[in-house]
């Protein structure tokens, strides 16, 4: 997983740095690099537990640690989210009601989610060693990740639901080709988030063992977060290409698009 994020940050870090440089600083700005950023210390975190054990001086260190990485895992799914609910808002044309029913909606998905999250993991964690000689620290629980999946795949199938209605609206008012309105109305982020949900909720009810299941929440979360980042740099680049490649864009959160602005 640090290899993927890493190579992935490498492959993308001249556009990124491009974007930050000529971006004013905004509160999406300041989410795109939180969304960006924290997978880092969700790397940090992993490597970590993976490496370390408890004893006798620190009988609570592999829970601790657990807690921690936990925190910067629902950070991560949190701001990754985010982005997906300003753009299906900038989709509907800003409308407020959409707004406030999507972020009530992930609220309340993400405190029942930290809830069931922080009230198992220290009765469910174990102690396993994955290499000879080398201990590391994880936890048994299947019912946390199904869950916190469950609750994320069945959000992200509303903004998906929400989205395709967009699309469908759109297809009919300009009657172009199915295909580029999914493109324009960047549908297939969406659906790889999803697709990825649904794993996460279904492959630990195949698979009995636990570390498979840090495996898959730590993969769940880089790619939502280069899904929404990814997504929003491309939308920033059109964003230049509209308004003149010389100008300093300001991006707002209004401006992730009504449809024929920003895609």
């Amino acid at each position: 997983m640090a290899t993927f994020w890493t190579y992935d940050y490498v492959c993308s870090v001249h556009v990124e740095w491009k974007f930050l440089r000529r971006s004013r600083w905004t509160k999406v700005k300041v989410l795109y690099v939180a969304t960006r950023y924290v997978p880092f210390f969700l790397i940090a975190m992993n490597l970590f537990i993976n490496f370390t054990t408890n004893d006798s001086e620190s009988p609570n260190k592999c829970g601790t640690m657990i807690f921690i990485y936990s925190g910067f895992f629902q950070m991560s799914i949190t701001c990754s989210e985010s982005f997906f609910v300003f753009r299906t808002y900038a989709l509907w044309n800003n409308n407020r009601v959409i707004l406030v029913a999507m972020l009530s909606t992930l609220l309340a998905v993400v405190l029942t989610s930290i809830g069931s999250r922080f009230t198992t993991i220290a009765s469910s964690y174990v102690t396993i060693s994955m290499i000879p000689g080398i201990t590391g620290c994880y936890w048994s629980s299947y019912s946390v990740q199904f869950l916190s999946f469950v609750l994320l795949f069945v959000f992200q199938l509303g903004l998906i639901s929400l989205t395709l209605i967009r699309v469908i609206q759109s297809w009919r008012t300009t009657n172009g080709h199915l295909h580029d309105v999914l493109v324009k109305h960047n549908i297939f982020y969406y659906a790889c988030g999803l697709f990825f949900s649904g794993m996460n909720a279904l492959v630990p009810m195949l698979v009995s063992n636990s570390v498979y299941y840090t495996i898959l929440e730590d993969f769940q979360a880089f790619i939502l977060a280069t899904l929404a980042t990814r997504m929003h740099l491309h939308l920033w680049h059109i964003d230049r290409q509209v308004h003149g490649s010389d100008a300093l864009i300001y991006v707002s959160m209004s401006d992730m698009s009504p449809a024929d602005l920003t895609v």
